[in-house]
């Protein structure tokens, strides 16, 4: 399977608005980083997308992104949904409805923010997203791709991250509940929210990153949801060994098998 990070900013992005700090006007592309998200291609399966991040149309253009077979939400923040107004252009070239996935409460606040998507009355005046949303409580299959879902907390709010075979993608948290640890055994590669050196009240920091990459020993472990307070090469070069920034457009090949 074939992994490229889409965005692996904050819901900022950086650069920041009107920041004039170093790593806002770093000219390393990798400190230029779009709002979170990754898209998994499958060799001859399905192409899936992992939230439809506000930078979706960009992103899709910058990295070739032209089919999407479904769409896996990890919670319904605005960073991780605004996009999904762009999700039509997809429906026009594949011809037909798009499925997307997530936990209860993070459906009924898309099916609440994007009413118009959703609203039978809405639809036949087109030009509007033909999405097929569906709740999940434990693995599924998402255009065949088998999918495990992890329970994390983002503060207080209870997100979603996935497993793929020996890959996870765990964004937009700080706690992994005690449930969740046997399903992030023996992992190739982790991806792993670390927005920070400084504490946050709903994401882990470099250091409490670091400590769940203690726990759990993946083989690689990138970090994402990045703030301008970590510029990319200074922040990669003080990480131990096996442990790094993502950055937009890095891709990875991973190993699809399950090895609990």
């Amino acid at each position: 399977m074939r992994v490229t990070f889409l965005g692996t900013g904050t819901s900022h992005g950086v650069p920041m608005i009107g920041c004039r700090c170093e790593t806002c006007h770093s000219a390393d592309p990798r400190d230029r980083r779009l709002r979170p998200s990754i898209y998994l291609e499958v060799d001859g399966g399905p192409a899936v997308l992992v939230d439809t991040a506000t930078d979706l149309r960009q992103q899709a253009l910058t990295y070739g992104v032209s089919r999407v077979d479904a769409i896996l939400f990890t919670h319904s923040h605005a960073d991780h949904i605004m996009g999904l107004d762009e999700v039509r252009r997809f429906n026009i070239v594949q011809g037909g409805p798009i499925t997307a996935y997530a936990d209860a409460q993070t459906a009924d606040s898309v099916r609440r923010t994007f009413h118009y998507i959703f609203d039978p009355q809405a639809q036949k005046g087109g030009g509007v997203p033909q999405i097929e949303l569906h709740t999940v409580d434990g693995p599924f299959q998402a255009a065949g791709l088998e999918v495990v879902p992890v329970k994390l907390f983002h503060g207080r709010l209870p997100v979603l991250g996935f497993r793929f075979g020996s890959f996870a993608y765990l964004t937009d948290c700080n706690r992994i509940p005690e449930e969740s640890w046997p399903l992030l055994q023996n992992l190739d590669v982790l991806v792993l929210d670390a927005l920070r050196h400084r504490p946050h009240p709903t994401h882990f920091s470099v250091a409490e990153a670091l400590d769940v990459v203690e726990k759990l020993s993946p083989g690689r472990t990138l970090f994402t949801h990045i703030c301008h307070d970590l510029p990319h090469a200074a922040t990669s070069a003080a990480l131990p060994a096996g442990v790094e920034l993502a950055h937009d457009g890095l891709v990875l090949d991973v190993d699809l098998r399950v090895g609990f």
